[in-house]
C-alpha cells in the first residue's frame, strides 16, 4: 500500500489531535481505525470537563474532532492492524488491507473496559451484561439494573443510567468511591441510586436473559442475590496493544512507556493517549499527548530527511555541530557560515540542541565540534572554540 510519512493507529482524541497537528506541520498523514472515529468517548453520555465546552455528548465531541482532522485533509483508512515490524529503521504496519511502510508511527489505540471475570459474564454479554451505558442504557427503561465499579466512569455512568432505569445499584468492593467529589456527590444524592458497599459479584445468572447477580460481602462473607435486568461493568481498563506486544517497553499491565516527547523505546515509534502508562486518562490529556506526539514525530522525520540528504548522501561534507542555546556557540556558527561562504568548502550548520536525536545517532557527545563526512561516515572531527580553529579544520 506504499510508504507514508506519518501513520497514526487509532482515531480517538489522541489520534485525531495528532492528525491535526501532523497535517499542520506539513506531513503526509494516514489514520488507521477499525471502528468509528472518536474511540471510547463515543460511549460517554456527557462530557463536562473539556475546556470551553460546558456540555457535550462524547459522540458530539468525537465528531467535532473528526471534522477538524478532515478539514486539514488527514486521510483515513478503516482497517485492523495485526502487527508492526521494525527492521533497521524500516517500520511496516501489517493490516487486513495490506502493508504500509511509515517514516514514523503514533500508537493511539486507547484502552478497553476490563472484563469482570465472573461466571456467567461471557454468556450474558449482550443479554443483560454491558460495558457501554450510552449504547445500551435505553434498553432498560423502568427496570432495575446494577453498575459495578467505584471510579469516575462507574459513578458518572450510574447517574447517566438513572434517566432510564427505575433503580440503579452501584456495587463496589470498598467502603468509599475512588471517583472525584463532584461525581460522588451526584451519585449519593440521586434518589434512584443505592450503593452496595464492600461487595463483589460472584456470579451472573439467569435463563435466556440476565435475571440476578450473586453477591458476596467481602467483610462478612455473606452471600446474597440481587434481582436485576442488566449490569454495567466499569472496573478499570486494559491497553489496546496486543498487536505490538513485545515491540516496545511497557509497564505493569501492558501500558506503553514513553518519555515526555511521547517517544517509545523504539526509534520513530510514538505513543499517545490512554494506551500510555500515565497518571490521568481523560479526553483532554489524550489530546495533549496527541499534539506532543505529532510534533515530536514531525521533528524526527525532519531529522531523518536532513541527516540523509545533507550529511549522508553527499560524497563529502563538513558540518559544524553546536548548541543554539549557548550564545557563544551560536555566534561562532554565524561567523563560520559567513567565512565559509567565500571558500571552496561548504559548511552545514547542525543545531545539536534542536536535533538531539540526530547528534546522538552520529555518536557526537561534545559540542561545539567540526565534523567531516565522506560517503556518510565520519572521517575526522575536532572540537573548536574559535573561528581560527574552524578555518584551520577546513584548510
Amino acid at each position: 500500500m506504499g510508504k507514508r510519512e506519518l501513520v497514526i493507529i487509532g482515531a480517538g482524541p489522541a489520534g485525531l489531535t495528532a492528525a491535526i497537528y501532523g497535517k499542520r506541520s506539513g506531513l503526509d498523514v494516514l489514520v488507521l481505525e477499525k471502528g468509528i472515529p472518536g474511540g471510547q468517548i463515543n460511549s460517554t453520555g456527557e462530557i463536562e470537563n473539556w475546556t470551553g465546552v460546558l456540555h457535550a455528548s462524547g459522540a458530539e465531541l468525537a465528531d467535532s474532532f473528526r471534522v477538524h482532522a478532515e478539514h486539514f485533509k488527514a486521510e483515513f483508512l478503516e482497517t485492523e492492524v495485526s502487527k508492526i515490524t521494525v527492521d533497521g529503521g524500516r517500520k511496516v504496519i501489517h493490516t487486513n488491507k495490506g502493508e504500509i511502510e511509515a517514516e514514523a508511527v503514533i500508537i493511539a489505540t486507547g484502552a478497553s473496559f476490563r472484563r469482570l471475570g465472573a461466571p456467567g459474564e461471557k454468556e450474558f454479554t449482550g443479554r443483560g451484561v454491558s460495558y457501554c451505558a450510552v449504547c445500551d442504557g435505553a434498553f432498560f427503561e423502568d427496570q432495575e439494573i446494577a453498575v459495578i465499579g467505584g471510579g469516575n466512569t462507574a459513578v458518572e455512568e450510574a447517574v447517566y443510567l438513572t434517566q432510564f432505569a427505575s433503580k440503579v445499584y452501584i456495587i463496589h468492593r470498598r467502603d468509599s468511591f475512588r471517583a472525584d467529589r463532584m461525581a460522588t456527590e451526584r451519585a449519593l444524592t440521586n434518589p434512584k441510586i443505592e450503593v452496595l458497599w464492600n461487595s463483589v459479584v460472584e456470579e451472573i445468572a439467569g435463563e435466556d436473559m440476565l435475571e440476578k447477580l450473586v453477591l458476596k460481602n467481602v467483610r462478612t462473607g455473606e452471600i446474597s442475590e440481587l434481582p436485576v435486568s442488566g449490569v454495567f461493568v466499569f472496573t478499570g481498563m486494559d491497553p489496546n496493544m496486543s498487536f505490538m506486544e513485545g515491540l516496545v517497553e511497557s509497564a505493569k499491565g501492558g501500558w506503553v512507556l514513553t518519555n515526555e516527547r511521547m517517544e517509545t523505546s523504539v526509534e520513530g515509534v510514538f505513543a499517545a493517549g490512554d494506551v500510555r502508562d500515565k497518571y490521568l486518562r481523560q479526553v483532554i490529556t489524550a489530546a495533549g499527548d496527541g499534539a506532543t506526539a505529532a510534533m515530536a514525530a514531525s521533528s524526527y522525520i525532519s531529522e531523518q530527511l536532513h541527516l540523509q540528504g545533507v550529511l549522508l548522501e553527499p560524497e563529502q561534507v563538513t558540518a559544524y555541530v553546536f548548541s543554539s542555546i549557548d550564545e557563544t556557540q551560536a555566534r561562532l556558527a554565524t561567523k563560520i557560515e559567513e567565512s565559509a561562504g567565500g571558500g571552496t568548502k561548504k559548511v552545514v550548520l547542525l543545531d545539536g540542541y534542536k536535533n538531539k536525536r540526530m547528534v546522538e545517532k552520529l555518536g557526537i557527545t561534545n559540542l561545539p565540534v567540526m565534523v567531516e563526512f565522506r560517503k556518510g561516515k565520519i572521517q575526522r572531527s575536532k572540537q573548536v572554540g574559535s573561528l581560527e580553529e574552524a578555518v584551520e579544520f577546513l584548510s
